[in-house]
């Protein structure tokens, strides 16, 4: 492997004898790092042992924060929510064996949701490598199924443009996490910093040049617009990469220019304002019965960033099967026509596109108005409802009141079940960033340590983990993590005593047979639980009468916070696609109005005038 020099001034530091422990610091300061998640082991204690002595040398501007949490899966999900709210590299650090072990699922989680972190790992000595020493593990092997890319540095002379190569991999492209593990050994080494130089891998860099040159041109703007012409109901489906790629205001735009709507994944919530009238909300299996309605009616369908999951898609010959032409904008080329088969589709970085399409259709003429009155239709008639009459606590009440108590001006972090898809159905969002949840993954435990990750990254906003009783369970020693570092996150604690979203799928297709989702035995007390870690405010809340006034205070409180709420353990999650089955099989639940079925709509007269039918089908 050979190394890269960067054109740039000789680094103030060039030619300096250092530790290798000594050149990773220098390198992610250097990459602008300014915090760092993980715990501490005897195979990294070298590289720890730098961040002491790198801080003890800077002034406390210049200083890498060092957050230890509960445990490392805990780091590795701070830093990943210290990426998902800043956008730039988040960045752990564990020990061997175990300690990287535990990263295994916020790598994954990461590569799944395309989120740039690098994981440090600690190594036995490589002359103990393959020995089964004290806290070996393959980690190469390991995590090369789970990362973007993986290097065992097993040459001293190229530690440090590994570690800069690292940064590179993680943010280019479609982002993804990158891990570096390094023998005690070589962090012990001494040898000359050279403050420049990165690792070749030369067929990378041509598909990456080759990304990065990709515009749209004139021939390709004007099939798009030809195709567009033809239909009179577009809809654009926003996915996570909107936000990744930063082309939220370039989306915003190209909506606003043509009158397009848009629909949003889960991971896309944030990339347009909610509250705006061209913001059908989230599709999917338990997106807005209004967004999966429109999906159904659209006759031209623009996904960009996403990638037709299969909690989107649902049965995938019906999905927008109304859809004469079908549009797919992604920076990844495997992601065209892996599930949906499209007859316009650009590979590309997706602000560039949209701005690309935008400055090409300054001409485009044509009223969508008809659509737009008949999409207005489907909100106000399919609209978001719940149990309001209830005497227990419905958790949708209780995010609703969130929302307006925050104006959508929260970063909202969940762990994942029902918590999670009534937090992404009633929370509004003007920005994006504000939005972060394991979306692909699903996994249990992300909603507390990616909090404080989001904290840390953005300690002007308010951050809120929505979190429930099952998931909080997984990480729940990083409340104490919140008071040892007096990070003001704002847990709130839906309650079910239970599993809420597998007892769900219990109660509808499994004869509510509830086999090993009833938590009502458990004994644990988590008011005791925060109180014991530290908590400043800490209360329970069970009346109703009271979810305004406690929410006003928990949000307003200063610190670090801890609200559990008892909520009816009955609520579902509606609508719900069941799996399987597609859209027009939707279960809207008892308080969300379905549609009436109807015939699918002729080629031509409904297109014609959409203002006399009140319904498409």
């Amino acid at each position: 492997m050979t190394t890269k020099a960067k054109r740039s001034k000789a680094h103030k530091l060039a030619g300096r004898q250092m530790s290798g422990a000594d050149m990773i610091l220098q390198v992610i300061a250097d990459e602008g790092v300014d915090t760092v998640f993980g715990y501490s082991g005897g195979a990294i204690l070298p590289t720890y042992d730098a961040v002491f002595r790198y801080n003890a040398s800077h002034p406390k501007s210049k200083q890498i924060r060092l957050v230890v949490p509960a445990n490392e899966q805990g780091a590795g999900f701070m830093a990943a929510g210290y990426a998902r709210a800043s956008g730039k590299v988040g960045v752990f650090m564990v020990t061997s064996g175990p300690g990287a072990t535990n990263c295994v699922t916020p790598i994954r989680d990461c590569m799944a949701d395309s989120v740039p972190v690098v994981l440090i790992c600690g190594q036995v000595p490589r002359s103990a490598i393959g020995s089964d020493a004290f806290q070996e593990a393959p980690v190469y092997n390991i995590m090369s199924a789970c990362a973007k890319h993986v290097f065992l540095c097993a040459k001293e002379d190229e530690l440090e443009q590994t570690v800069r190569t690292a940064f590179a991999i993680a943010r280019s492209g479609r982002p993804g996490p990158v891990v570096i593990d390094v023998p005690k050994d070589v962090q012990n080494h001494v040898g000359a910093f050279k403050g420049e130089g990165l690792l070749r891998f030369r067929g990378y860099e041509k598909r990456l040049a080759a990304l990065e040159s990709s515009r749209l041109g004139k021939a390709e703007c004007a099939d798009f617009y030809h195709r567009l012409a033809e239909c009179k109901r577009p809809l654009i489906y926003a996915g996570g990469g909107v936000i990744v790629s930063g082309a939220s205001a370039a989306l915003r735009a190209f909506s606003e220019q043509l009158g397009i709507p848009v629909v949003t994944t889960l991971t896309g919530i944030g990339s347009v304002d909610t509250s705006s009238e061209l913001s059908i909300h989230m599709l999917g299996m338990h997106g807005t019965a209004y967004a999966n309605y429109a999906v159904e009616d659209c006759d031209f369908l623009l996904a960009v960033g996403a990638r037709f999951d299969d909690r989107v898609a649902g049965k995938v010959d019906e999905f927008a099967s109304n859809a004469r032409h079908i549009a797919h904008i992604d920076i990844d080329a495997a992601e065209i026509g892996k599930v949906k088969k499209v007859d316009w589709a650009h590979v590309g970085d997706a602000r560039q596109a949209l701005e690309a399409l935008r400055e090409a259709g300054k001409g485009f003429k044509t009223d969508f108005f008809p659509w737009l009155k008949h999409v207005g239709r489907l909100k106000k008639k399919h609209t978001l409802n719940y149990n309001r009459k209830s005497e227990r606590i419905q958790p949708q009440q209780v995010l609703e009141t969130l929302s307006e108590l925050t104006n959508g001006e929260a970063i909202v972090c969940t762990g994942v079940g029902q918590h999670q898809m009534w937090a992404a159905q009633f929370f509004q969002f003007h920005r994006p960033r504000s939005w972060i949840t394991s979306g692909s993954m699903g996994t249990m435990g992300f909603g507390l340590p990616a909090a404080i990750g989001a904290q840390l990254a953005c300690p002007g906003r308010t951050v809120i983990d929505v979190d429930g009783d099952g998931s909080l369970r997984m990480n729940l020693g990083e409340i104490e993590t919140l008071s040892t570092y007096d990070v003001p996150v704002k847990l709130l604690l839906l309650n079910n005593l239970g599993d809420g979203m597998v007892r769900q799928w219990q109660h509808l297709y499994f004869g509510e047979r509830f086999s090993g989702t009833d938590k009502s035995l458990h004994k644990k007390d988590f008011v005791k639980a925060a109180e014991a870690d530290g908590i400043g405010f800490v209360k329970r809340l069970s009346d109703k009468s009271q979810i305004r006034r406690v929410l006003k205070a928990f949000v307003s409180h200063e610190g670090p916070a801890f609200l559990e709420v008892m909520i009816d353990r009955d609520a579902h999650v509606y609508p719900m696609v069941g799996p399987g089955l597609g859209y027009r099989e939707m279960n809207t639940g008892e308080f969300i109005t379905p549609r009436t079925p109807k015939q699918p709509p002729s080629e031509e007269p409904e297109e014609k005038d959409m203002t006399k039918i009140p319904e498409l089908f």
